[in-house]
């Protein structure tokens, strides 16, 4: 009886924590005390429960070979310089090869070993005029690749935290796709500018070789190009195309900035991105703006020229700042991208579904009702066929989805539309491992047994049988969790704690109120 009274107990207590867990997920928390409330995780429902957007990118991972290739150019020159070794020029040959134009054999060997020593893995040919050309080996492309998705991939992830969306799910999606789920989404355009936004900080030398215009008509000189300053005349609404003449070459990129944050100009009351360069970053930033003083400094962003101030003289500090038609959201947006990293190469929005929460709301009031229908048949069919043991089992699956929900409300899980699915599935799956150790006790009664031994033997054969079945459907979720999307992941976590709280409630819960019938009420016959 000792025995009988600690389970009721335990089964009681863990009851009691369930609804103390669940409650705050449910309209009942409005009239909750406000430290139970807010002391407690909440289940959060999902992109197809509360709308919100789906989207798909794609990641040009290509590019981001190309921008290694083109900062190696940029390095070989620099080492080349630094080493005091002559030679006729570097310049990118294709998108994935650098040239150096050499003045002799003995010229060649010294460029060789510096260029060895700096990056020994590079690939290189030599052509019938001695002149080199770098590339990078097949696997290293690769890497580049990889580690593109990969940073795009956190890089995406960090702007979203800090835009504050709750419960995002971010992952890859084939070899260069990030899917994106953002429920809940007020916002959607501004979140999707400011996920897709590049935010490629470039600072480039302006060609004063010719007038930008002129290169429009006439062509840009080797190495250079025409890049636009777009602004916005505050009279009239209308943009204007400023067209500047860049150097190819990348002086400094925003891979060097340790921070950026929004400031205000006292003079015009503007607001304006300031930017802080790490340690390195600052000593190139005071390198390039002491060799190209009384030249101008273009600070381009994703392609467009946002000011090209004159150098006046070294800029030594580390800070520089990218001004323009700013609001102050504009300004904080691109402070956030900025800080949060760029993205490794430019990525293209191929999928963009949003959900509003009206069909949220559908989906909550149909998954509802199947729900309710489902519990309902299971609950009359257990009474109807299994009487009393039917009754009993009915309270087992109750206990069942009263601990399952308020176990979901504790881990902070997300529920889905497949969510409730598995909820669903679970309460079949109890009424199971009822079934199969009904069936058990009526064998023993038919065998001639008493009832408080045909109990203790039906559950007593059937525990190995309803833990094996419980067990290989455990391992499916799993791999379901492991490998599948995030709605999968949604109806995998249901069912893995609906397994695990179903052998708790159907080898103990409904045990516990056998035994009080046969100890307490001491039955001569079982209504089974």
């Amino acid at each position: 009886m000792k025995s009988i009274l600690l389970r009721i107990l335990m089964l009681a207590a863990f009851t009691a924590v369930a609804f103390a867990l669940f409650l705050p997920s449910t309209p009942f928390s409005s009239i909750l005390p406000s430290a139970w409330n807010n002391a407690i995780p909440k289940m959060i429902l999902g992109l197809d429960l509360q709308g919100g957007m789906h989207l798909v990118l794609n990641v040009d991972r290509e590019k981001a070979v190309e921008n290694r290739v083109q900062r190696i150019k940029g390095s070989i020159e620099e080492a080349l310089r630094e080493e005091k070794v002559p030679y006729r020029s570097v310049k990118m040959e294709t998108a994935l090869s650098v040239g150096v134009g050499v003045f002799n054999e003995r010229n060649a060997e010294a460029i060789q070993k510096v260029v060895d020593d700096e990056f020994p893995g590079l690939e290189v040919e030599t052509a019938s005029d001695g002149s080199l050309t770098y590339s990078l080996p097949e696997d290293e492309q690769e890497r580049i690749k990889s580690w593109a998705l990969s940073q795009a991939l956190e890089t995406i992830r960090n702007r979203i935290d800090k835009f504050g969306v709750a419960e995002p799910l971010i992952q890859k999606q084939g070899i260069s796709e990030v899917a994106i789920q953002l429920p809940g989404l007020k916002d959607p355009e501004r979140a999707m500018e400011l996920i897709g936004k590049t935010a490629v900080l470039e600072f480039r030398i302006v060609d004063d070789s010719m007038e930008a215009r002129t290169a429009l008509m006439q062509g840009a000189p080797f190495g250079s190009e025409v890049l636009y300053q777009n602004t916005t005349d505050p009279a009239t609404g209308e943009t204007i195309k400023k067209p500047f003449l860049l150097y190819k070459e990348i002086m400094i990129t925003g891979d060097s900035l340790s921070d950026a944050r929004v400031s205000v100009d006292s003079q015009f009351n503007e607001p304006y991105v300031s930017l802080t360069f790490d340690s390195d970053g600052a000593h190139t930033f005071s390198r390039v703006t002491t060799k190209y003083v009384d030249k101008r400094l273009a600070i381009v962003l994703d392609g467009n020229v946002y000011s090209a101030p004159n150098i006046n003289e070294p800029i030594t500090g580390g800070k520089a700042q990218v001004s323009g038609n700013f609001t102050y959201e504009s300004a904080r947006d691109l402070a956030i991208v900025l800080r949060a990293g760029a993205l490794p190469a430019p990525v293209e929005i191929i999928q963009n579904v949003t959900v509003g929460p009206t069909l949220g709301r559908d989906s909550i009031e149909a998954g509802l009702r199947a729900a309710a229908l489902g519990f309902i048949l299971v609950l009359l069919f257990m009474l109807v066929y299994y009487r009393v043991a039917g009754a009993i089992a009915d309270f087992a699956i109750l206990l069942n989805v009263v601990m399952l929900l308020g176990m979901m409300g504790w881990l902070n899980a997300t529920l889905t539309l497949p969510g409730i699915a598995g909820i669903i599935l679970t309460v079949g799956m109890g009424v199971d491992s009822n079934v199969l150790i009904f069936e058990r006790i009526k064998e023993e009664l038919r065998g001639g047994r008493t009832p408080r031994s045909a109990v203790n033997a039906g559950y007593e054969r059937a525990w190995w049988t309803i833990v094996d079945s419980n067990v290989t459907t455990l391992i499916t979720a799993f791999v379901l969790f492991q490998f599948g999307s995030g709605p999968i992941k949604g109806f995998a976590v249901t069912l893995s704690l609906g397994i695990l709280i179903n052998l708790f409630t159907s080898l103990v819960g409904t045990k516990v109120a056998f035994d009080v019938q046969n100890d307490k009420l001491r039955l001569r016959k079982l209504s089974i």
